[in-house]
Order: C-alpha cells, then sequence, then structure tokens
C-alpha cells in the first residue's frame, strides 16, 4: 500500500504524541535513505509503520541472519565438493533422485 501526498499530510496534521526511540546511528541513516528515496521523512515512515500495526494487529519484520563461522565453514565445503563433481548431480524428479540414491 503506497502514501499519497493526502495520507502523508493526514498522518503528520493528526500526529499529537512524540515518542522518542534509540537505534543505531548507522541503521537509522540507512532507514533515512530509503525513506527519502521514496519522498518520505523517517518520522512519516515510522508513523505509518505504527499505524499498519495498530490496523492489523501484526508486527512484520524480517532480519536476515548474520553469517556464522560453523556456516561459512559448510558453505566452503559444499562449494568445494561442486567444485570437484563430488556432489551429485541435478534431478528433474523425486523418482529421478531416488534411483541416483540407490546406486
Amino acid at each position: 500500500m503506497g502514501l499519497t501526498l493526502f495520507t502523508t499530510k493526514n498522518i503528520l496534521c493528526s500526529m499529537n504524541t512524540v515518542i522518542s526511540v534509540k537505534i543505531d546511528k548507522d541503521v537509522k541513516e540507512s532507514a533515512q535513505e530509503v525513506a527519502n528515496s521514496a519522498g518520505l521523512t523517517l518520522s512519516t515512515l515510522v508513523n505509518a509503520y505504527l499505524r499498519q500495526v495498530a490496523a492489523t494487529r501484526r508486527i512484520e519484520l524480517y532480519a536476515p541472519e548474520p553469517m556464522t563461522p560453523k556456516l561459512e565453514k559448510l558453505i566452503a565445503e559444499v562449494e568445494a565438493e561442486l567444485k570437484s563433481g563430488k556432489a551429485s548431480q541435478e534431478f528433474d524428479s523425486v523418482e529421478e533422485f531416488l534411483i541416483d540414491l540407490k546406486k
């Protein structure tokens, strides 16, 4: 759902409470860049998200998981297997996979 100029003005005119939030400086700057690229202020973006949470009664967050040394090692092992030809081929069906598995 995009914000129209009317919606943005309506949000700004109906605000009467201020909240203070501590946030990492880099996260704030990155979020401001995203908001600005959409023609919004960070305040408008946060307000719109909070309105969405209130209206839908749902919190939707996404945060990518950082790579762990164990996962990096596992990926390196798989990439090495692929390069060496030790990994199995690609299969077009479960049946092909099961036939190859039984070899």
